[in-house]
């Protein structure tokens, strides 16, 4: 499939199904039937060329795909009422017949609400809004994440059914609901970029694929939602890291640290868009906490170099951030900070109160970056067995290596 028809289905998924589902309700069905037109069209489309009107070509294909199973829904459990109200259907959503169709940013962003319902695992909402809204299939979602399609399959399954056991309607949730359905929406574009940026398994540090889906999503809900400073925020952010995607790993795949990397190779264009958005989004309206990642980013992008980090900022915006949003985590970044402005004894006490939070057992990051404050304390050896036991819990290749050869470069006794 050429690039130009996969960028066109990604971004006509979200639109046909919004009509479809908004026209007849039933998302699960209609969601199904896009899947199947949109196979249809990758199979077609690079053969027979891009027809004039792909939309109300897709919109045709799935129509039909939905009347089918309307009518074999209906004869199994005897719904007369809906095959008849689907009788109509193909003219409903023949080419060109959607002249009365509500603006497309309005279904798009009805479609990322419904996919992180909260009656939907976090999992899941990932999955769901991967298909539903980011036009993946579910062949490319299990290969993203490492599974089989055959355990992919059901989670989304089970998503959908989630909704629809909710009794969830193709409506925008309340405006009360809004701000804590938005926060949802979030995180999953959040988890979605950072399996991306730093895969948690498998033998490739990044997958670029989810990285830039992610981006694109951000993006479009930026488009619907520009005044929300924590859209903006996440979008910023996202920019911002992916900057330096380039400069992360070597030609054969060895993982890069920040302190180490090639900064010619970062992506000016994108620090710039970042930046931009930082500035604008901190000048005014209340402070987020993606608005203080994305400013913690723009803080590294902007140093020449390593040694010209401005580390109390960061330090700062740290301390900042865990205010707004205290988990671990954070925490563990802090620590790093802390140790750049006071010297890595000041780090290693910091971490040492994550010791007892649950929520860190078996997290090779605390690990990680406790023998890399260890290297600096001129204690090798403690060093080394933390490089160990971090190499041993990742379950991604590229870190693995990484931590080893840290170990395999200090004293053993």
């Amino acid at each position: 499939m050429s690039s130009r028809v996969e960028e066109l289905l990604r971004e006509l998924a979200p639109q046909v199904l919004g009509f479809l589902a908004r026209r007849n309700g039933q998302f699960d069905l209609c969601e199904d039937a896009v899947q199947e037109a949109l196979l249809a069209a990758a199979t077609q489309w690079p053969a027979d060329g891009i027809p004039a009107n792909p939309r109300g070509w897709l919109i045709t294909v799935a129509g039909r795909k939905l009347t089918d199973q309307f009518r074999s829904e209906s004869a199994r459990r005897r719904r007369e009422d809906n095959v008849a109200a689907m009788a109509g259907a193909e003219e409903l959503v023949a080419p060109g017949a959607d002249h009365d169709q509500p603006p497309e940013s309005d279904d798009t962003l009805t479609l990322l609400f419904l996919c992180c319902h909260p009656a939907v695992t976090p999992a899941s909402q990932v999955a769901l809004t991967l298909r539903a809204v980011g036009g993946l299939t579910t062949a490319e979602i299990a290969k993203a994440f490492m599974v089989p399609e055959a355990t992919m399959a059901p989670r989304i399954s089970r998503a959908k059914k989630s909704i629809k056991a909710a009794g969830s309607r193709f409506v925008l949730p309340p405006e009360e609901e809004r701000a804590d359905r938005l926060r949802v929406v979030l995180q999953v574009l959040y988890l979605i970029f950072n399996e991306g940026y730093t895969a948690s398994s498998g033998p490739d540090l990044q997958r670029v694929e989810l990285t830039a889906e992610a981006i694109r999503l951000s993006r479009m809900l930026y488009q619907l939602l520009p005044d929300d400073g924590e859209v903006a925020g996440l979008l910023a952010l996202m920019l911002l890291t992916d900057a330096r995607r380039a400069a992360r790993s070597t030609p054969d795949g060895r993982l890069v640290p920040i302190d180490e990397q090639d900064r010619s190779l970062w992506l000016r264009e994108s620090i710039d868009e970042g930046a931009a958005l930082v500035l604008r989004t901190l000048s005014h309206g209340q402070v987020g906490p993606y608005q203080l990642q994305a400013a913690i980013a723009a803080v590294h992008s902007e140093a020449p170099s390593a040694d010209e980090t401005d580390w109390p900022q960061i330090l700062s915006l740290y301390l900042l951030l865990e205010r707004f949003s205290p988990n671990p985590m954070v925490t563990l970044n802090r620590a790093i900070a802390l140790a750049e402005v006071e010297g890595p004894q000041a780090g290693l006490d910091l971490l040492a109160t994550l010791d007892g939070d649950n929520r860190m057992t078996g997290n090779h990051r605390l690990d990680a970056v406790r023998a890399h404050l260890l290297e600096r304390a001129d204690q090798p050896r403690e060093a080394r067995a933390y490089y160990l036991a971090a190499a041993r819990r990742t379950t991604s290749l590229p870190e693995q290596q990484y931590l080893s050869t840290k170990a395999a470069a200090l004293p053993t006794d």
